[in-house]
């Protein structure tokens, strides 16, 4: 089973992210902070990682994420509210893999990551 870490200060975000990604056959972890993401990455690193792009201290992260010892394998999505082009730019200069849009739904989060719990 592929491990999924949200990283979002809202509560709600995380919930309705894990019960839908869990349903997909992840297995899913929530963080509500940079700080604690990082430290959960250090103990497990995920197979993928949303990091919302709202979150203090989101890009340092990421660059942390791929100094880590396997860390080049996760893929990161960057969590945006609106297609900002110079907040993109910083997440992929950060090492994000791609972006989402927020708010997510199943639908959106089916689409995306559906075919890939089962990848592993």
């Amino acid at each position: 089973m592929q491990r999924f870490m949200i990283t979002d200060a809202s509560d709600v975000v995380r919930k309705v992210g894990k019960r839908i990604l869990s349903e997909l056959d992840f297995l899913v972890s929530e963080a509500g902070d940079a700080q604690e993401a990082l430290m959960r990455c250090q103990a497990e690193i995920p197979d993928y990682l949303i990091v919302d792009a709202g979150m203090e201290g989101a890009l340092e992260l990421i660059t942390n994420i791929r100094a880590m010892p396997n860390g080049k394998d996760v893929k990161i999505y960057y969590c945006v509210v609106e297609a900002d082009l110079r907040k993109l730019m910083a997440g992929k200069r950060a090492g994000a893999t791609d972006f989402l849009l927020k708010p997510f739904d199943r639908k959106i989060l089916t689409a995306i990551f559906g075919n890939r719990a089962v990848a592993a």
